[in-house]
């Protein structure tokens, strides 16, 4: 019984540390499991997930993008951009028509459902991450953006791969 007894106190005291590089992969899966959490509930709420919100933010920004350059802005496979795509598609918030400059492609945008649906909101994972980036000195925004970048080129999202948001 004291054994048990021990173990439960040894599980309510505070952690070991966990070194820079556990400890940085522990905030990564805390902001993962968030994101994540936030996409459904966004589902039910708004009716898009998370990530297919921001396509279609990042199509309202870009009217007339094609699907491989969106693929490579958000650093995805055309593929799964595709899946991303097709439900916003069917569901009558973005349109694909002949790209003027080259009919074998496909340019997107916003139908004006989609339009109606691209502005701030609350509930959404921007929003969030607005108001924690806005708590914070520009400064220390760029230096996390270029430490995300650096993890990301790691772990081979792109070579090309640089912040976006400027000083």
């Amino acid at each position: 019984m004291k054994a048990a007894a021990g173990l439960a106190s040894n599980e309510t005291a505070a952690s070991p540390p966990l070194g820079d590089v556990l400890e940085f992969l522990r905030l990564i899966w805390a902001v993962d499991h968030g994101l994540q959490a936030t996409s459904r509930r966004m589902a039910v709420s708004l009716g898009v997930t998370g990530q297919q919100r921001l396509v279609m933010r990042m199509i309202g920004r870009f009217p007339g993008i094609s699907a491989r350059r969106l693929a490579e802005l958000l650093y995805l496979h055309p593929s799964t951009l595709t899946g991303v795509l097709k439900p916003l598609e069917q569901r009558g918030l973005l349109s694909r028509r002949p790209d003027p400059r080259d009919g074998r492609r496909a340019a997107l945008g916003l139908t004006e459902k989609g339009r109606r649906s691209d502005v701030e909101a609350g509930g959404t994972v921007e929003l969030v991450v607005q108001q924690a980036l806005s708590g914070l000195p520009r400064g220390k925004v760029l230096a996390t953006q270029e430490v995300l970048c650096l993890l990301a080129k790691a772990l081979g999202a792109h070579s090309k791969l640089r912040p976006r948001i400027r000083p």
